[in-house]
Parts: C-alpha cells; sequence; structure tokens
C-alpha cells in the first residue's frame, strides 16, 4: 500500500481494512448460506506479517462458524509456513488443519464427505505432491485440498507443480486449489477450482474478488457459484488517444471510460490506474503537464464516484507518425540530437549514476510492478525528448 499511502494515508488505511472487512463478509455469507463446512487453501496469512491481532481476528471469524455448526478444514500455503502467526496463535477446536508430512485424509461420516489434503511445511515446495494423495473413499463424496501451481502462472512461483491430468487422475470429485490469485475453472468433470483471493492487494489484482459456493445434491455438484466479497477494487482503464484531436477531446474520452469502470464497481472503494495510449499530438503536452492531467483525471473520477482515487496516470503515448513541424532553429535537428543524445552509452551512464541518488530516496514498491526509476532509463528519455520538442513547437525556450 505504499504508493496509496504517499498520496492518501487514509485511503491506503481503507485497502489495508478491506481483506478483513472480506473475510467478515465471506464468513456472514457460509453462515447465511448455512454450508455444511468451509475450506480455505491456503495462504490464510502473509508470511511477512508480524501482528498477532490479525490470528486473533480470525479465530473471531472462525468462532462464528463454530456457533453455527460450520467447520473448517485448511491446508498451509507458502506464505503460512514462514507466518509468526502461525506459529504463535492456537486454532479452535472447530478449525483441522492438515498435517505437513503427508497428505491425509479428514472425513466428516453424516455427509459421507473425505477431504484430502496436505500443507506445507515451508515456503518453497518443488515435488508434485499431487500423484500421492490417498485414493478416493468409494461411494463418498471426495475432495483434494492443494496448494499449488497446477499448470503453472507466470505472475505466481512456482510451487508443488502439478497437472489437470494428475489431479483428475485422483477420482476425486472436486478439487479446491490455492497458491493463483485468479478465479480460474481448471476442469468441470471433475471440478478443478481457483477461487482467486478475497480481496486484491495492488493493481495487478484488478476485477472481482472473492470465493465460491459448492452446491452437492446426492452426491454430484449440482453447481459452482462465485462468491464477490472484495470491499476495495484495483482498476485498470486503458484510453485510446489517437483520435483525439485536441485535450477537450481527450478529456471526454478519459471521461466515458472511466464511467465505464466505475459503474461496474458498485460502490466500493476503488483505486484506478489511467494508462493513456496511443498515436496523439498531445504526446509532448501530457508528458509537459503530467500534474493538471491528474488533477483534471481525478476531478472527473469524483464527478463519478465518491470513494475513488487515481492511483497512478501512467502515459503510454508516442508522437504521430506525422509530428508538428518544428520552427527554424537555425540549422540545428532538434529531434536527431535528442535521439543522438538518447542512444549515447556516456549521456546513459551519466544519467543513470545522477538518478541513482534520487532512486534510492524513493519508498520501495512505490510503483507496484513498475521499472525502479534508475533503471527506467528509456521511458525517462522518451519523456524528455517529448518535453524538449513540444516546447520547440510552442515557441518555448
Amino acid at each position: 500500500m505504499t504508493g496509496l499511502a504517499l498520496k492518501d494515508p487514509k485511503v491506503a488505511e481503507k485497502f489495508a481494512a478491506a481483506s478483513r472487512e472480506a473475510f467478515c463478509e465471506l464468513v456472514t455469507r457460509a453462515i447465511d448460506e448455512r454450508v455444511a463446512f468451509a475450506l480455505i487453501a491456503g495462504d490464510l496469512y502473509d508470511g511477512e506479517w508480524n501482528d498477532n491481532s490479525i490470528g486473533l481476528f480470525f479465530n473471531r471469524e472462525a468462532g462464528r462458524l463454530a456457533r453455527a455448526g460450520i467447520p473448517i478444514y485448511l491446508v498451509k500455503g507458502n506464505h503460512d509456513a514462514v507466518s509468526v502467526v502461525t506459529k504463535t496463535i492456537r486454532l479452535p477446536e472447530t478449525v483441522m488443519e492438515f498435517s505437513t508430512r503427508a497428505a491425509t485424509t479428514h472425513e466428516i461420516a453424516d455427509l459421507r464427505v473425505a477431504i484430502h489434503g496436505r500443507s506445507f511445511p515451508e515456503r518453497a515446495v518443488s515435488e508434485n505432491w499431487a500423484v500421492d494423495f490417498p485414493a478416493p473413499h468409494s461411494g463418498w463424496f471426495n475432495i483434494g485440498l492443494l496448494h499449488t501451481s497446477c499448470e503453472g502462472n507466470a505472475q505466481h512461483a512456482t510451487y508443488a507443480p502439478c497437472s489437470i491430468e494428475d489431479l483428475r487422475a485422483r477420482g476425486y470429485d472436486y478439487w479446491a486449489l490455492g497458491h493463483i490469485h485468479q478465479y480460474q475453472e481448471l476442469h468441470r468433470d471433475p471440478w478443478i477450482v481457483y477461487p482467486g483471493n478475497l480481496q486484491g492487494r495492488s493493481i495487478r489484482e484488478t476485477g472481482e474478488k472473492g470465493g465460491v459456493f459448492v452446491d452437492v445434491v446426492d452426491g454430484r455438484i449440482a453447481g459452482v457459484r462465485r462468491m464477490i466479497v472484495d470491499r476495495a477494487r484495483w482498476v485498470e482503464a486503458s484510453v485510446d488517444l489517437t483520435q483525439a484531436a485536441s485535450a477537450t477531446e481527450a478529456v471526454a474520452a478519459i471521461k466515458s471510460n472511466l464511467d465505464r469502470h466505475l459503474a461496474k464497481i458498485h460502490g466500493r472503494t476503488a483505486a484506478i490506474r489511467l494508462r493513456l495510449t496511443g498515436r496523439t499530438h498531445l504526446n509532448g503536452a501530457l508528458r509537459s503537464n503530467r500534474a493538471q492531467w491528474e488533477a483534471d483525471a481525478q476531478a472527473l473520477i469524483d464527478h463519478a464516484h465518491d470513494d475513488a482515487w487515481l492511483e497512478k496516470l501512467s502515459l503510454e503515448t508516442n508522437e504521430p507518425e506525422q509530428p508538428k513541424a518544428l520552427p527554424d532553429l537555425g540549422g540545428l535537428d532538434l529531434g536527431a540530437m535528442m535521439a543522438e543524445l538518447a542512444g549515447d552509452p556516456g549521456f546513459r551512464r551519466m544519467a543513470t549514476e545522477a538518478l541513482a541518488p534520487i532512486a534510492a530516496k524513493l519508498p520501495g514498491e512505490a510503483g507496484d510492478g513498475e521499472v525502479p526509476l534508475a533503471r527506467d532509463i528509456e521511458t525517462l528519455m522518451r519523456e524528455a525528448t517529448a518535453i524538449v520538442l513540444t516546447r520547440a513547437q510552442d515557441g518555448k525556450s
């Protein structure tokens, strides 16, 4: 939340609290639906979180489920395995945690349900655990509970890797998977599902977040329903300004795009990254007056929603194929000079060294998923070139 906290600490606090609020909503919805039991497929806690209050919070919410007769079955994931919280907080009796030594089975005899799972003993698990899960109980409804990189995912580290065929081969009726932060239905016979996480934590986790309800009738899955519980949402809005002939048209295009995105979040708190793309004569003006465009974008957001903030304005525009002609500069080819500077190894080295002390003063992760300032020389040179050429076109020194 560092980037948001720099802009507005209160907004960062809202996003930080949203994960707990989402979990409260999950528990409430489970009680309202009168579920038979709840499954958690790992990473209940963040391994770097040292505050035991989150463990006490989970125990209180688990107590709400216990009073409604709803037990919890969970496996520890890669984050839980190194979490201080898991080592210091005793779980309630109604929370069944699977062993780290081998895949084991918990039986719910009155429902004839067998839940098979294994917890991470440490952060990095490179073995394929799925192939060693127990055989299914004949005549029972069998569930596999596993924290895994099934089929791989570029955005997440590869832990306990397996394939869809590995999971199908176990003969279970349902696989509840954890680790991947997006909702995914990998297969439907049997059902193999990643519910995703309950609350997006950065601009890399946009869209709806929540868990799933699984409806089982006479030992057969009748339906799998998404349960959206997130309390704050990250939004990525991309606007192509290629056809915008003026600042007025650009603002109109931005407003239309933001309005569409904000209409979909249904009153939630939102952090928006606005990406402006395309080849446009406004390229230089955007980069020369970034602060004004940021203020204008926030004003558009405020008009459409009372609890949304501009997380970042990302300028990814370029000059049009036929840029405006530069005024006579006494034979000086400014564009060629800037291009020569940008490609000069000596200049690039000098610029990188000059940026290093500035970058060192910036808070870590201020721009989530971004290239660090000192290494983003390409973007900085493009921006500098656009500003210089725009000022020359406008007759400014």
